[in-house]
């Protein structure tokens, strides 16, 4: 998928194909991940990458890290420098999309949310409920908020530039001082 002259591949182990029931099965097996943390003006962030290199999970600094890996394929390491080498550029204000292989495992509607987000532009936001009025939702904005929640790659995939309805800033796994300093970061407010 393109956006915003930026590449984000969501490969979705043929979601299409496959029931929900088979969905939720593939969304709980184990995967062997490949895990570093990169330090960021934020604090750590863990990063998970398959051995094929692709991101699977951001880990904020307010979530439990398990841990780095001390092994891993040079296709992990490579998608692990790769992924750290973009988010300095970010947190220096030198990258304003990323162009990562991304694989966020979760449900279809859940999936179609983060991809929905990655198209919010760097230094924009949106609403939960614009969100679930594009999707043809009436009163789905908290279904929207959930799956927003569950993004397993913050900051890559942009979650934090949902805002509420009344342009307040609510619901952030990473707390709401780390959303605030992530729009700031982009523009998207500005600074108390």
């Amino acid at each position: 998928m393109r956006v915003g002259g930026c590449t984000i591949s969501f490969t979705m182990e043929g979601y299409a194909r496959k029931a929900v029931s088979q969905n939720r099965a593939l969304k709980h097996r184990a995967i062997a991940m490949f895990r570093s943390v990169i330090a960021t003006p934020v604090g750590p962030l863990q990063l998970g990458v398959d051995d094929d290199g692709v991101l699977l999970e951001i880990l904020l600094p307010n979530r439990r890290h398990a841990g780095t890996s001390q092994s891993g394929t040079s296709a992990a390491r490579a998608g692990a420098r790769a992924a750290a080498r973009q988010l300095d550029e970010y947190f220096a204000r030198k990258r304003r999309v990323f162009e990562l292989p991304l694989d966020p495992r979760g449900s279809p509607f859940e999936v179609r949310v983060w991809r929905r987000l990655s198209e919010i532009p760097y230094g924009a936001t949106t609403t939960y409920g614009a969100i679930a009025k594009e999707f043809g939702l009436e009163n789905g904005a908290r279904a929207v908020g959930r799956a927003n929640g569950l993004n397993p790659i913050p900051i890559v995939i942009p979650c934090h530039r949902v805002i509420g309805a009344n342009g307040a800033l609510v619901g952030f796994g990473g707390g709401l001082p780390l959303k605030q300093t992530l729009l700031e970061l982009e523009g998207a407010l500005l600074p108390l």
